[in-house]
């Protein structure tokens, strides 16, 4: 039908306006109203479980406050991070922790203790599981 109307309007018996018209409520006929959800039922798409094939987790030693800035871009994209504040001096630390923590929980993430100075930062899509005891309470037990 395209081939039809573009002799018709070279030739000058029919205007271009009418043809887009046409096409347009052509278009909107054609097109029966149906479920999203059923249009990818019965098209037989199958989803990999397997949705993140590069799964990465970052280790990190920052040794001030100003490196905390590139962890939160990792747990951003979606990363883990473990950090380790042996470097960092006490007030330092404090400071990194405070941040990832408000970091973490902007993302409906997590931040674990997993030893002495050493964090684990997961965001939504991890799940943490076990639980590793302070060296000093097991020693107590």
């Amino acid at each position: 039908m395209g081939v039809m109307n573009r002799i018709m309007n070279f030739i000058g018996l029919q205007e271009e306006e009418e043809i887009i018209e046409r096409e347009q409520v052509a278009e909107h006929h054609e097109e029966p109203e149906t479920n999203p959800f059923e249009a990818r039922r019965n098209k037989g798409n199958v989803v990999s479980i397997h949705s993140q094939k590069n799964m990465r987790m970052i280790m990190s030693e920052p040794r001030n406050y100003e490196d905390t800035q590139d962890i939160a871009d990792h747990l951003r994209s979606r990363r883990s991070v473990v950090v380790n504040l042996h470097k960092a001096r006490q007030d330092q630390a404090i400071r990194i922790v405070d941040f990832l923590s408000g970091t973490v929980y902007a993302l409906n993430g997590t931040i674990t203790k997993v030893g002495p100075n050493i964090f684990l930062c997961t965001p939504d899509n991890v799940d943490i599981l076990g639980v590793i005891s302070d060296s000093a309470e097991a020693d107590n037990l």
